[in-house]
């Protein structure tokens, strides 16, 4: 009730011109009746007008309908009038001096995040737009690093859930049969370049049996939120071992929330090697059981220094193959020019994500030694931006 008030009292400055709107629709009302009145003695009038009047009703009954068919589009007019606000042209008050403008009353959403560590942290920029936060870690990481890396932040409203209180290891079989952990060092050599994982399985630590206990918070989390992230993060690392999980991957289907996958830049060296933006799609369709809304991948240029490095570690961009879409929609706002498609039943939005940022990195050879090197990341405010566009879409 206090939230409806508060939107009704914008109309406070309007009450005057809304009143003399109001008084003038009604005299011209009795006058359009009193022809109508007239044209009935005088005229011979079509059946349909019978029906119209409501001749068919007592004349009691027929006031009674008008008056509250009367009442109802008054106030769902004076609702839709409350969704704009009122700007007076000058310092003083001056009913007669306004400038009205439209704008959408849109609510702080609800938002949760399924993502790796990096993009956990560099996705709590979008909290200052949420009315709650909540970033589900990944399934093998221990939430208290997030606490400690997000305090640099600052940023209120968010919240680290761990998914379940069982120790579990995460493991991935190779399209040639092989089984490794997900937590193994991947080395940029070519046998592993050449392989990408086909399955993805989840292996207690303990020797307990029966189901994955699930923390209720993420089941209700999940449960009200107003948009479900996947993403960024490692696709097999972080984002489809918590759908392996039953109850996440039930309750992110029963949701009512959109659901948002922001594909990897890079392919991953034993793990998408050869994925397309369809195949990673695939994956999630396959141990989620859902399809994502939308799907936000990367279109920008990438520079060819940044493309030399990924090609040596034997990585390459996702993209869009033209084999699998076949209609293409371009979109538009004041921040994000995009490409959409359908890909397996996702709205896959093309639009700049990234940046090229500069990255101490160490050799394993020589640990003591260091070297700059330029390095894809998404950008938390194209990211953001990209992600608003979606949630403020009719």
């Amino acid at each position: 009730m206090r939230s409806i008030l508060k939107r009704l009292g914008s109309l406070a400055s309007l009450a005057r011109p809304l009143a003399l709107t109001f008084i003038g629709i009604v005299l011209l009302s009795l006058g359009v009746a009193y022809f109508v009145i007239v044209l009935y003695h005088d005229a011979a009038l079509p059946g349909i007008f019978y029906y119209l009047t409501l001749q068919f009703l007592p004349r009691w009954t027929r006031g009674e309908v008008l008056l509250v068919s009367g009442l109802a589009v008054l106030g769902a007019g004076i609702w839709q009038l409350s969704g704009v606000v009122v700007i007076p042209l000058t310092a003083q008050a001056n009913a007669a001096r306004e400038m009205v403008l439209g704008y959408r009353q849109i609510s702080a959403p609800q938002i949760a995040i399924i993502a790796g560590g990096p993009g956990l942290l560099r996705m709590v920029s979008l909290g200052r737009q949420a009315a709650r936060l909540t970033c589900i870690t990944p399934i093998q990481d221990p939430v208290e690093y997030y606490y400690r890396a997000s305090s640099l932040s600052n940023v209120e409203n968010v919240l680290y859930l761990v998914p379940t209180p069982a120790h579990v290891q995460v493991y991935v079989e190779l399209d040639d049969g092989t089984r490794r952990s997900i937590k193994e060092p991947i080395a940029p050599h070519e046998q592993l370049a050449a392989h990408h994982a086909v399955a993805i399985l989840l292996q207690r630590q303990s020797d307990e049996d029966g189901p994955l206990p699930v923390f209720p918070q993420v089941l209700d989390v999940l449960g009200n939120a107003d948009a479900i992230i996947l993403g960024p993060g490692s696709l097999f690392g972080s984002i489809l071992p918590n759908l392996l999980i039953p109850e996440v991957s039930t309750a992110i289907r029963r949701s009512r929330a959109r659901t948002i996958y922001v594909c990897n830049l890079m392919t991953e060296p034993g793990l998408t090697t050869g994925f397309s933006v369809a195949d990673h799609i695939r994956q999630i369709v396959r141990v989620g059981g859902f399809s994502p809304n939308y799907v936000l991948v990367n279109a920008q240029r990438i520079e060819p220094e940044v493309r030399r490095i990924y090609e040596a570690a034997h990585q390459k961009p996702v993209y869009l193959a033209p084999e699998e879409y076949e209609e293409t929609i371009v979109s538009a706002t004041d921040r994000v020019t995009a490409h959409e498609v359908i890909v397996e039943g996702a709205v896959v939005i093309e639009a700049d994500l990234a940046a090229a940022v500069v990255q101490l990195t160490a050799s394993l050879d020589q640990p003591g030694e260091s070297r700059a090197v330029q390095v894809l990341r998404h950008d938390p405010e194209k990211l953001t931006a990209a992600i608003l566009a979606i949630l403020q879409r009719s």
